[in-house]
Parts: structure tokens; sequence; C-alpha cells
């Protein structure tokens, strides 16, 4: 079972190194990374093609303009030829290196569509040192209608249903990501697996968490998302969202300092 890894990259140079090596690492070697540049300015090209020779014809990757990020997803999700397609962001990197063994087990069941694990966030400056754990064990279908939704980043998928229910809608700013997995988890029901496994390693201050304007737009998204999908929601519901969200940041906070002590 192949798996085809997509990155998409603009200037990515102080984050990329670490992304490429945690894919390099991997003991599941049935892969092709697939990168997806937008014509970057800094020296992001010169460390593909140093790092291109250790993949051994693995990675593949292209630079040129795009109409940003989820454009460049669609660009790797259209030339890839892997049984299954993930997403590995630029800034992030695999946090152990058996994540793609254990993706590749679990879908070997053919009852299997998609798979999702966890991930946590970390700051820039203490690579180590986990400041939010994400975890997609308690997700269910029903509560996308509150905005919630599996990590996106441990989300592997058959490349079969991208073909049949679609890739990235580029018009959303923000959340084509939350629109995506709506219309296949929610509207398609495919068949999905929770893995307790912590996927991805993510560093804070992306897209999806970088302040007030973010998350309106966020809001906004899913609004929208909701409405093209035919999924009943409102204000009120996604208002909840963030109340847990807001519990969660607590107790892990309380947590972590307990443990200290």
């Amino acid at each position: 079972m192949k798996i085809s890894i997509i990155t998409t990259t603009y200037n990515s140079s102080k984050t990329l190194l670490s992304t490429i090596e945690s894919v390099l690492h991997q003991s599941y070697t049935d892969i092709e990374f697939i990168i997806i540049d937008g014509g970057s300015q800094d020296n992001t090209l010169e460390i593909i093609r140093t790092m291109e020779p250790y993949f051994s014809g693995r990675l593949y990757w292209i630079s040129e303009p795009d109409k940003g990020m989820y454009d460049a997803m669609n660009k790797g999700i259209a030339i890839a030829t892997g049984d299954v397609i993930g997403i590995l962001n630029s800034d992030d990197f695999y946090t152990s290196p058996h994540v793609l063994k254990r993706i590749a087990t679990e879908l070997k069941s053919p009852s299997i569509d998609a798979v999702y694990g966890d991930i946590h966030f970390v700051n820039d400056s203490d690579l180590d040192n986990c400041v939010r754990y994400y975890s997609s064990q308690r997700f269910r279908r029903w509560q996308m209608r509150l905005g919630f939704m599996p990590a996106h980043p441990s989300f592997y998928c058959r490349q079969e249903v991208y073909n049949k229910l679609g890739d990235f809608n580029c018009s959303y700013k923000v959340a084509a990501d939350f629109e995506h997995l709506l219309r296949l988890i929610f509207v398609h029901r495919i068949r999905t697996k929770y893995i307790p496994l912590d996927c991805v390693t993510m560093r804070t201050g992306g897209a999806s968490t970088s302040g007030t304007t973010s998350h309106i737009q966020i809001l906004k998204d899913h609004l929208r998302a909701y409405k093209e999908n035919g999924v009943f929601s409102n204000i009120l519901f996604e208002s909840l969202r963030y109340i847990y969200k807001l519990t969660e940041v607590i107790y892990q906070k309380v947590y972590r300092q307990i443990n200290s002590l």
C-alpha cells in the first residue's frame, strides 16, 4: 500500500528541513513524498534539492505560482499515485518514526476509508514542550454540526474517496479543510476509524491558530460550509465549540501544573 504525503510550501526555509527529515525517517517506506511549492524566494528550493537524493526517487516536487495553500494541496492530490493520501504542513513534522506504519496497518482493512488520530502543538522556541494536545478520540460525526472535526493533519484517506467525492474547495479562505471533512464524513458518511496515536507535532501560529481575525473567518467559512452542504447548524451551535475549547485549555494548564509539582 503506497502512501502519498503532500506538503505545500512557500518561503518555508525556517521549518521545512524538520518536516522533510520526519518523512525520511519513517519506518514505513512504501511512500511518495510530493512537495508543491508556490514559487518561494528564500532557500526553500535549495533545501528540497539537497534532501531529494536521500529519498531515492520517492520525492517529487514542483515550484510555480499558485492560488494559495488549498490550491497547492489540490495540485498534489491530482498527481498523487498512492493508494492513500495525507497532508503534512511545511511547519509540522511527524511525532515519531512509526506514524505511517501504524496508518498503513489500520488501512489494510477494506472496511475503512480513512483514519485519523491525535496531534499536539509546540512553540517554535521549544519543540519538546507540548503547549496543547488535540485528541480526536471523542470526535463523533454529529459533532461537525458544532464545528468540531478530527485533527486534519492526522487524516489519511484512500485516494478513491478523493476521486469520487472531490478535493478542497479553494474559494474557502481558511476552513477548506473543515468543508472537505464535512462533505466526506458528515454528508457522505465515509467509513472512518480513530487511531490512539500522536501523529503530528504542529508549531503554533499557523493559518488556523493565529488570532481573532482568523477565528472570525473560520466561523464565516463554517457557516457557509453548512449551507452549501445542506447541513443544519447556526452560530449558537458553533459557540459551544469555543466554550469546550476554553475549558480544554484550562484543564490542560491545570494538569501540567499539577504534574510539575
